[in-house]
Parts: C-alpha cells; structure tokens; sequence
C-alpha cells in the first residue's frame, strides 16, 4: 500500500501548524508504505518540508522518493526508513492502468471534499532491494484531494474495494457534519465505466484490538468476515475481508476512520511514532 501525501491530513504537525493558523500543506508532505508479508510488515511515513518536495505535471519528489507519470505507467521509486524499527525500504514499483476512470465524487455538501478513482484495476511490477522483494499482480489506484480538514467535514467513514469477474465493486459510507449520511455502491467494468446500485445492508465486523469499529455491506443473502487486520490505529483500520456483493463472493481491502478519534489530543501525541519528521 503506498499514498503520496501533498498536506498530509494525518499528520500531527499539520493539525498543530493549522491551530496556529499557519498550516502550509507543502511544508507536510509524505511517502507512505506499507508492506506486508507473512510474519509480519514494514512501514514508513516520514514527512518532509517544502524545501524537499519537487512537484511538476507529472512528477512528484518528496524527499529521496518519488512518483512520475510517462502517459502508459505510474513509476514510483522508493527510498526509505521504516519505524519504529529502522530498516532500509529501497526499490521501484511500475503500476500499468488497465483503464482510467474520467469521473470525481463530491463527499461532503459544500464541495470541498472530492474523491477521484483513476485505475480501478492495474498491473503492478514490484521490483524491491532491500528487503529483496519481486513480485507482480493487480492494483489499483485513486485520489482524494480537498481543501478543508477531514475532520471538519466527517466524523467517520468506511470504504472497500473488491474486485470482480468482470469489475470492481466500490463501496464508501461516510458520515457527514452537519449532514445526512452519504453511502455510494459503485461498479466499475473494465473500462472504467461507472453504474451505481442500492447500497446492500450494512453489517457491524468486529472492533479492532484499538476498539475502532468497522462496518461495511454485504448481499441480503451473504455474510461478511475479516479475514485479516493489516493496520490497527488508534482512529483507523486496514482489513482484508471476505464478502458477497453483486451476486459474488469477493475478496476485499476495507478501511475504517473514525475522525473524532483522530482528533483527540491524546491521539495526536502518539502519531509522532509512526510519522516522524524530518526537520532538515
């Protein structure tokens, strides 16, 4: 899992620097990876400043890392330190879109949040030196952009991704400040074309060790179970599950955020641990 923070909307800093009222998003910028494998993982998201972010129509350089985009692939080379523990994460991933979506959701009322799916399916080429990692498969990409705080505008969300025989099925639930609930179901072909459905029923799957709650939907006729929890915050959730949508057992990514919980002071002082940040 890699997302490229430009305002990096979990970042301890950035919250603080907004407090003072002199949050400059290119002064919080972030490569985060994830990485997991059997026994365990390794992670990095160190945030970096404005004078070590580089940023053109299709590059985007934030520290020693960077993403660059040639028409056909989307290159991203990597060279980082993981925490808590340090260790190298060095290597180039090239993720070649299968096709490209062409329209963007508003979430909230006032406009200010959008979210874009760009490639619901993609090959991806993983090629990693250090750890010694090569692997190829399927991926995806989307964006999230916005100009106000996640916090202002949402209390919670949940989202999943699971793909299908002949598409993808999207799902996202969020609940909205001084609004109703917004709930899209959406399938993408394989040409990136969109239809919406009736939003299945929502079921509870179990609280994370950190009592995050996770919620998702599921066919009137299936059931839906985790069949692993591959990040465990204090305010969020990364889960593989196992569901039915559309007819079709699936196998999905989910996430749950609780925003009220990231907004807590007490949770701001631990990100620290998993965000450091580099002041040079």
């Amino acid at each position: 899992m890699i997302i490229a923070f430009v305002g990096s909307v979990f970042s301890p800093y950035y919250a603080s620097s907004r407090r003072r009222g002199d949050g400059d998003p290119l002064d919080h910028c972030a490569l985060n990876i994830a990485l997991y494998r059997p026994g365990g993982k390794r992670w990095a998201m160190t945030e970096r400043r404005r004078r070590s972010v580089e940023r053109t129509a299709d590059t985007l350089a934030i520290g020693p890392s960077s993403l660059s985009w040639n028409g056909q692939a989307l290159s991203i080379s990597i060279a980082e330190t993981t925490v808590p523990f340090p260790s190298r994460l060095r290597g180039r991933i090239n993720v070649f879109p299968m096709a490209v979506a062409d329209r963007t959701f508003t979430l909230d009322v006032d406009g200010r949040h959008r979210w874009q799916p760009i490639a619901l399916r993609a090959r991806i080429e993983v090629e990693l030196q250090s750890p010694a990692l090569h692997w190829s498969g399927t991926g995806y990409v989307d964006s999230n952009h916005g100009d106000a705080p996640l916090e202002s505008g949402f209390s919670s969300w949940a989202w999943s991704r699971a793909p299908l025989r002949d598409g993808t099925a999207v799902l996202y639930d969020l609940k909205r400040r001084g609004a109703d609930p917004l709930s899209l179901a959406l399938r993408f072909d394989r040409h990136c074309r969109v239809d919406e459905f009736m939003p299945p029923p929502e079921v509870h799957l179990p609280t994370t060790a950190w009592r995050v709650g996770r919620t998702t939907r599921v066919d009137e006729v299936g059931h839906a179970t985790v069949i692993r929890t591959l990040e465990d915050a204090p305010f969020y959730a990364r889960s593989a599950i196992a569901t039915r949508l559309l007819g079709e057992p699936a196998i999905g990514v989910h996430e749950s955020l609780s925003l009220d919980r990231f907004s807590t002071r007490w949770v701001q002082a631990m990100l620290p641990f998993r965000m450091p940040r580099a002041w040079g």
